[in-house]
């Protein structure tokens, strides 16, 4: 999870509360057994991150939570993190919980732009009539960095691969299969452009309704986050970034494109980019109509981003381009480039833990 940056967040509103849960919507049940495919629906934060209400304990606390592609863990605020981000947003107790099982595990968690600290414990958790029994999740007790202080969600739930779980967890998603929850091994986003409502996620399965044309299939390279091979990145039928292909890693978490300085430089100087200040990087508004589109070619499949998606407005048009450089992460030219929510916002994705593979199509 790459995370907005400090600047991004700066502008952002009072935490919103999450409303209670509500009921998922079952667009298949299995006859053999419980299993079922449900989607579920996530809130659109100002084009910035999509979030969702779950419940921990008996009775359940409620809680919202990002759902990200690019980390594993699942973790909520503890009563016993003194940090101002725990003290701005719901905190799990846990001696209100008769099924809540302690254990003596650290979980530490580094992203993009802020970390949390805490200690593992299992419960049971809640997702619309989903019940994962005995799951493990973080209960923060230090969230040191700002990042979170304000943050439109509660705590992260991770739906990366099992490798980059805590020591003696099973992510949410694995702990849904393993229980026979959901009927596949697969889950899907839907990402609302500009709307707050609309968004969702399926578990166990695929709504077709949300997308047009054909579901195109990618090899994961990589079984850590959902990486694969990129071809290359062109505008106007040039190469401009990807000579030669690179590797991506499609993250939900993440708002941005995110690339390597090199080429990230190479697209803002053909769009005519200013740097002002903080990293903001704008675009004069009379060259906003005349922008050619971003083409990422993946699996000799060519998925089109226009200006309108990777430019937003403000006092002029900014850029939803990034690199890691000024966060201090040293990214260097041989790392993945991250296919944030500009690019997912445009194309439904399908996460097939079952054949370790992800499909894109059209979003409707």
């Amino acid at each position: 999870m790459g995370l907005e940056s400090p600047v991004e967040r700066a502008s952002e509103r009072v935490h919103e509360r999450e409303p209670p849960t509500e009921a998922a919507r079952i667009f298949y049940s299995s006859e053999e057994n419980n299993a079922q495919r449900l989607s579920f629906p996530l809130r659109n934060y100002l084009n910035m991150i999509y979030i969702g209400t779950i419940g921990i304990g008996t009775p359940p606390q409620n809680f919202s939570v990002a759902f990200d592609t690019g980390s594993t863990d699942l973790w909520v605020p503890s009563i016993y993190c003194p940090s101002p981000a725990c003290v701005n947003h719901r905190k799990f107790d846990p001696r209100l919980s008769s099924s809540f099982r302690n254990s003596s595990r650290p979980m530490n968690v580094v992203y993009g732009s802020g970390r949390m600290s805490g200690i593992v414990g299992y419960d049971n958790v809640q997702m619309g009539n989903l019940i994962a029994v005995s799951q493990g999740f973080g209960l923060s007790t230090l969230e040191p960095r700002s990042h979170f202080d304000f943050a439109s969600y509660d705590g992260i739930l991770g739906l990366a691969y099992p490798s980059l779980a805590t020591e003696g967890t099973t992510p949410f998603f694995d702990t849904l299969w393993e229980q026979d929850l959901i009927s596949e091994n697969v889950f899907a986003f839907y990402l609302s452009r500009g709307m707050k409502e609309g968004s969702t996620v399926m578990l166990g399965g695929v709504d077709h309704s949300y997308y047009t044309g054909e579901l195109h299939w990618i090899p994961v390279t990589r079984r850590q986050f959902w990486q694969i091979s990129m071809d290359s990145i062109s505008m106007n039928g040039k190469v401009v970034a990807c000579h030669g292909g690179c590797q991506a890693m499609l993250d939900t978490g993440t708002s941005l494109l995110i690339g390597p300085q090199r080429d990230i430089r190479n697209i803002h100087s053909i769009l005519q980019a200013q740097q002002t200040f903080a990293h903001r990087v704008t675009i004069p508004c009379d060259n906003k109509n005349t922008m050619p589109d971003l083409v990422f070619t993946i699996n000799r499949v060519n998925y089109s981003v226009p200006a309108s998606a990777y430019l937003r407005q403000g006092n002029r048009w900014n850029s939803y381009f990034s690199n890691l450089d000024w966060m201090g992460q040293g990214w260097y030219q041989n790392e993945p480039w991250t296919l944030g929510d500009v690019f997912l916002r445009l194309y439904f994705s399908v996460f097939d833990r079952g054949n370790n593979r992800v499909g894109l199509a059209t979003a409707v």
